[in-house]
């Protein structure tokens, strides 16, 4: 758990979202609070309509509460504007999507780059960053293969490689092996782990998969837009 001492990387305080009017309204999040230290691996779990993507969507700046408050590295952002917020996400958050959400007929090398093109970087300076994301996760020898040429399991690393491109002090990860069989999500979740462990990096991560969900170093349990546990695994 965060130690409390310090100032969260993130924080939702009594966040709200509701959705919708009169007989029709709906209460994604009803009341949130939540603390997650830098170096964290979070897997944020619950059924559907639990309210886990609206929190997603919120951490990830591509959408703002109803109502409360939202800290990043203890600066409010919950009610940023539009352009405020894009540039929180391209240069703090990276982003892993259960369909990969890579560009056709572009390259590995390319569809790294994506995120660096939109940070203005000279193109020298974010073909080297994006080769070396493609060796972080073993796929330099496929850097000019298009999506189609590639399995499940190395598009998923492009694209994880594409979300560590920018350096980004947070990843978010929407059910990242949704599409994956077995043994191709195990290794993207070691790689995962391995991110965190090795290089601190914190990453909060919604999947359905209690399997998948044992890789994170605490699991929060959402149902009807409200945090029903919050767990840390114990240590060894």
């Amino acid at each position: 758990m965060p130690d409390s001492t310090e100032v969260p990387l993130i924080e939702f305080r009594d966040i709200r979202r509701v959705y919708g009017t009169g007989e029709a309204q709906v209460r994604a999040l009803d009341g949130i609070d939540m603390k997650i230290a830098q170096g964290e691996f979070v897997a944020v779990m619950g059924p559907s309509g639990s309210g886990k993507s609206t929190a997603m969507n919120l951490l990830g700046c591509l959408d703002s509460p109803t109502s409360g408050h939202y800290l990043f590295k203890g600066v409010e952002v919950a009610h940023l504007d539009r352009d405020q917020r894009a540039l929180l996400r391209r240069n703090y958050l990276g982003f892993i999507f259960q369909g990969y959400n890579l560009l056709p007929r572009t390259t590995a090398l390319q569809n790294v780059e994506l995120p660096l093109i939109y940070k203005g970087m000279a193109r020298e300076e974010r073909e080297e960053r994006a080769m070396s994301a493609l060796e972080k996760v073993g796929l330099a020898n496929r850097a000019d293969h298009e999506p189609s040429e590639l399995s499940g399991g190395q598009q998923q690393r492009v694209a994880i490689a594409r979300a560590l491109a920018g350096d980004p002090q947070v990843v978010l990860a929407d059910e990242p092996t949704g599409n994956l069989d077995t043994k191709r999500s195990v290794e993207i979740m070691e790689f995962l782990r391995a991110l965190n462990e090795n290089d601190g990096l914190t990453i909060v991560m919604v999947t359905h998969e209690e399997d998948m969900a044992e890789f994170a170093s605490r699991r929060i349990w959402m149902v009807d837009g409200k945090i029903e546990t919050d767990h840390a695994k114990a240590e060894g």
